[in-house]
């Protein structure tokens, strides 16, 4: 005789509660709201998922008579092959060909009749975009998690180099620097294709930082160098706003580059998602909040962020957040400045830039909607169902042309406000964009959605968060995941040979100590 549905729904909740408890205990939960469905079993479900993909850069490159050509910086003499003189200017002056290293300048590179010497040698795979020039992939950024690049072969040890000036041996008035032996190497937090994160601890004042460690023949491409110097000019702004990690120092040896940056101990919004499928609406409007005055101090100050996305939103020990990573930042850019570099996590890349246009600030507030109806809806807004088990729809391709073309569905478990802040970040036409009119942030500010926020107590971190991570001291690493921190702790030794081909001089001047910290240390 079947069940009475009464007495089917007392068994059903009786062992769902018991499953609360036992997560409870487990702290899988902590204080947020609970759901029966785990973000982390589709989180590993998709960790193959063109979803969870690194940030990247695509290179732009000019095809003519064989030759791929890519804009460079030259540190040394150089001649154009087509007209013979000698190419000069600022920033990147000519172009050279990826292939046959022709050299030429950038008014003469479709003059070339030569064809290239090398074209049938190691093809290279280049898209052509909107405009008819050409882009080149490049590797996941830092805190990419699906796409963790294996760490790099041992190398044999190599005699080690003169260590820098030790700050008892500088002259009296001089700037304080540092070196990797004034630092205590404890846990690997991070891991990427070109650098590493550490947990490290200040021996002199016993205060623990993070430590972004990029090895320099991963970036002597004169590209790769200014972006990391565009990093490092981002990390010193931020050192100024509650919301962005900031900057403590930088150092480097012969083979190494060293960002000493906060430690921020909370852990990801992405790690904290894991553990649920979706946030509260007070949650997500706390977080949507703080972001918005993050990236409106880096709009003032001419920066556009370009790599918003959950694994780039820590929080801190009391539950506020902090932007980190820098390195697809894009500064100098003034109102009604654009730029064209075809960049960013795949699936938080605006309409605008895969369609090839020029672009500003509008990219950063399409990928807060984004970010957004993941933290409301627990997926992405461009979720096809079963496309990680389909190879024709897990690629790059079929994902940008679901941004371009499909119609985003508001879940309709979402509140009127909730609904209509989405639909205004998410408008494909950045002309129509929120926070991308006349009024600019002031709309983002004044939207129904916000209505319960107070702004300025917000930014003086005077609001308390809806929630705080369970810590249980300075250097808990409860909140990181083990993949990395299982990890052990060492860089590998120098090889004199990789160091010998270095050029050291496109690296002048890295050196960095932030003057606010170092007041404070200097009251320890």
């Amino acid at each position: 005789m079947p069940l009475h549905s009464n007495v089917l729904h007392f068994i059903f909740s009786q062992v769902f509660n018991r499953y609360l408890l036992q997560q409870k205990k487990n702290r899988m939960v902590d204080n947020w709201v609970v759901h029966p469905i785990i973000f982390l079993e589709e989180a590993t479900k998709r960790a193959g998922s063109i979803y969870r993909r690194g940030a990247r850069r695509w290179r732009k490159l000019y095809r003519v008579n064989g030759h791929i050509f890519q804009a460079k910086r030259f540190n040394r003499r150089a001649f154009c092959a087509f007209c013979q003189d000698r190419i000069w200017g600022l920033g990147r002056q000519g172009f050279k060909c990826i292939q046959c290293k022709l050299l030429v300048h950038k008014k003469c590179h479709k003059l070339v009749q030569k064809p290239c010497s090398n074209e049938h040698v190691d093809p290279i795979e280049v898209k052509d975009d909107a405009n008819g020039e050409s882009t080149l992939g490049r590797a996941s950024s830092v805190r990419s998690r699906a796409e963790v690049e294996p760490p790099l072969p041992e190398t044999p040890p190599a005699p080690a180099p003169a260590p820098p000036a030790r700050p008892e041996d500088l002259e009296p008035g001089s700037q304080r620097q540092y070196s990797l032996e004034d630092f205590e190497l404890i846990r690997v937090i991070g891991r990427g294709s070109y650098a590493k994160v550490l947990m490290v601890e200040l021996k002199r004042t016993k205060r623990v930082y993070a430590m972004k460690v990029i090895k320099k023949a991963l970036v002597t491409d004169d590209e790769d160098i200014d972006w990391v110097q565009t990093e490092k000019h981002v990390f010193e702004t931020a050192s100024n706003h509650p919301f962005l990690v900031g900057l403590h120092s930088c150092f480097q040896t012969p083979s190494r580059l060293f960002f000493v940056i906060e430690f921020v101990r909370g852990g990801d919004l992405m790690f904290h998602m894991q553990r649920q499928r979706r946030l509260p609406e007070e949650h997500a409007r706390f977080y949507a909040a703080e972001i918005s005055l993050a990236l409106h101090f880096l709009h003032e100050r001419g920066v556009i962020y370009r790599d918003l996305k959950l694994d780039n939103v820590l929080l801190d020990h009391e539950g506020h957040i902090k932007l980190t990573d820098y390195g697809m930042c894009k500064e100098g850019v003034r109102p009604g400045d654009t730029t064209s570099t075809f960049c960013g996590t795949p699936n938080y890349i605006a309409p605008e830039i895969l369609r090839g246009e020029e672009y500003g600030f509008s990219v950063d507030w399409w990928a807060l909607g984004v970010l957004t109806y993941e933290m409301l809806a627990g997926r992405s807004p461009f979720d096809i169902a079963q496309a990680a088990d389909n190879p024709d729809q897990n690629t790059e391709d079929y994902l940008f042309q679901v941004i371009l073309e499909k119609t985003i569905r508001i879940p309709r478990s979402l509140s009127v406000k909730a609904a209509s802040v989405l639909k205004g970040f998410l408008n494909k036409n950045p002309a129509e964009r929120l926070g991308c009119g006349e009024n600019g942030f002031l709309d983002i500010v004044n939207h129904p959605f916000f209505k319960s926020i107070e702004w300025e107590m917000l930014e003086q971190k005077q609001v308390v968060p809806p929630f705080k991570p369970r810590l249980e001291g300075e250097r808990d690493l409860a909140n990181f995941p083990p993949e990395f921190t299982d990890e052990p702790v060492h860089l590998t030794p120098d090889n004199d040979t990789v160091i010998a081909d270095i050029d050291q001089s496109e690296f002048e001047g890295f050196e960095y100590v932030n003057p606010l910290l170092m007041s404070l240390e200097d009251c320890v």
